[in-house]
């Protein structure tokens, strides 16, 4: 028992009860990427369910509260040998969040989402019950169907996360690779071997692609530091070979948002040095900046003064690796942005099924994550881009994550997400609607 937690969630619990219809969640950081109406809400706080409440170095489990962030999972377990199977790539994400979105990482190939890394979980219903669900007990319906309905049926106030051995250090291996099918067979070699922890892939333009590789060791001859002054994707075409700290490993695309910080002038060396220094070159800053500058427009208004458009364009689409040269040959002419993440995953256990974001038994997928804004002269329909990106996903038998804007119409979501399973979870845990439905939040930005 955890007596303060057990306090902290019975507060929840009656707010809950008693405020919970259309509430959104008050909490520290966010990830999301889709734009919401404004609209005056009733905010559940559930910024004190950040903490780890255990760790199992016996049995591997990290017993950890919904709200706390990946930075924290790391820092209680590392000291103990062990690491969250998956650590999503972003410092600031939370398990909750996670495991109601979609998680990833570059371990992925070898243990699936993040919802695959969780033994069991705890979840506040829209009436104010807490149930806890697990594959194999009355709640496995809710178990297997969380995952990607994003706060509709429920919050996860706790969780206990599986975790494995990790070492002190992580020797990476960047191979170039010219020709994009060459590409996507040398990630299937990749993740077929047994010789890697991590694998992934960066696309910095047709014809420059790169497999990245990662294993632990115990000892290195040298550490690079992507903390501060260097910067970690501008590393991959000039290394061969690279060794950082465990934990500078995991977070090695936080300090810099992958490269989107960029973006916010954090790329420039004298802003770099002079403004945001060491501690302010992370995820949680950047997420902020967008923020502010997307309230009053301030990235925007001197282009649309020269004549721009503006269009959005963040996404993360697992597509199947036999798929990938076709999707990015097509992505290059159509869509132009670079550089591009190629993050290798397949599902763990291929007797389980997440209704929400089926992937296929025993298929290799590589999730193709791209950011950035698009401007252009052209009058184009709202959402082109995106638009154009999902079609090519769908015909290419991909999927799409929803943590940014889709625009998706009812009848072509309702099939790829499975509403039938969606409306039997909907109806028997929030049977009267309290919570958003999840076309509505995900879709028309409820």
């Amino acid at each position: 028992m955890h007596p303060a937690h057990e306090a902290r969630k019975a507060v929840l619990a009656r707010a809950m009860r008693q405020n919970g219809v259309g509430a959104r969640l008050q909490k520290t950081t966010t990830n999301l990427f889709r734009d919401r109406q404004e609209a005056p809400a009733k905010r559940l706080d559930v910024r004190s369910m950040n903490n780890v409440l255990a760790i199992d170095t016996e049995r591997g489990l990290i017993d950890t509260e919904g709200m706390t962030p990946y930075d924290g999972l790391v820092d209680a377990s590392l000291p103990h040998g062990l690491m969250p199977t998956v650590v999503p790539e972003l410092r600031s994400i939370t398990i909750g969040g996670a495991l109601a979105g979609i998680g990833i990482e570059s371990s992925s190939f070898r243990y699936g989402l993040v919802h695959e890394t969780i033994e069991s979980f705890d979840v506040l219903l829209a009436d104010g019950e807490v149930v806890t669900c697990r594959a194999d007990n009355e709640h496995s319906d809710l178990f297997f169907g969380f995952p990607n309905t994003f706060g509709t049926l429920g919050y996860a106030l706790r969780t206990i996360v599986k975790g494995h051995p990790s070492k002190r250090y992580v020797k990476i291996e960047h191979r170039p690779v010219d020709d994009a099918s060459a590409f996507g067979e040398a990630l299937a070699s990749a993740c077929a071997s047994d010789t890697f922890d991590f694998v992934e892939g960066e696309v910095f333009g047709p014809g420059r692609h790169y497999l990245s590789t990662g294993r632990f060791v115990d000892e290195a001859p040298y550490v690079s530091d992507y903390t501060f002054k260097q910067i970690y994707y501008r590393s991959i075409p000039n290394r061969l070979e690279d060794y950082l700290t465990a934990r500078d490993f995991i977070w090695r695309w936080d300090t810099d948002w992958f490269w989107c910080s960029k973006a916010t002038g954090a790329q420039n060396p004298l802003l770099r040095r002079l403004v945001f220094g060491p501690k302010r070159l992370n995820s949680r800053v950047y997420m902020r900046l967008l923020q502010l500058s997307s309230r009053y427009s301030l990235l925007e208004r001197p282009y649309r003064l020269l004549g721009y458009r503006s269009e959005s364009v963040i996404q993360d689409v697992p597509i199947p690796v036999e798929k990938l040269s076709v999707f990015l040959e097509w992505f290059h002419k159509e869509i132009g942005i670079a550089p591009v993440w190629c993050c290798p995953v397949r599902a763990y256990d291929p007797q389980h099924r997440y209704p929400l974001f089926p992937l296929e038994p025993g298929q290799l997928y590589v999730n193709v994550g791209f950011w950035d804004v698009l401007r252009r002269r052209e009058d184009r329909p709202r959402a082109y881009y995106n638009r154009l990106i999902e079609a090519k996903v769908k015909e290419l038998g991909g999927l799409k994550s929803l943590y940014s804007d889709a625009f998706y119409e009812r009848a072509e979501f309702d099939r790829i997400y499975d509403r039938a399973a969606y409306d039997r979870l909907k109806a028997r845990y929030d049977p009267n609607g309290r919570l958003k439905d999840i076309y509505d939040k995900c879709i028309l930005g409820a």
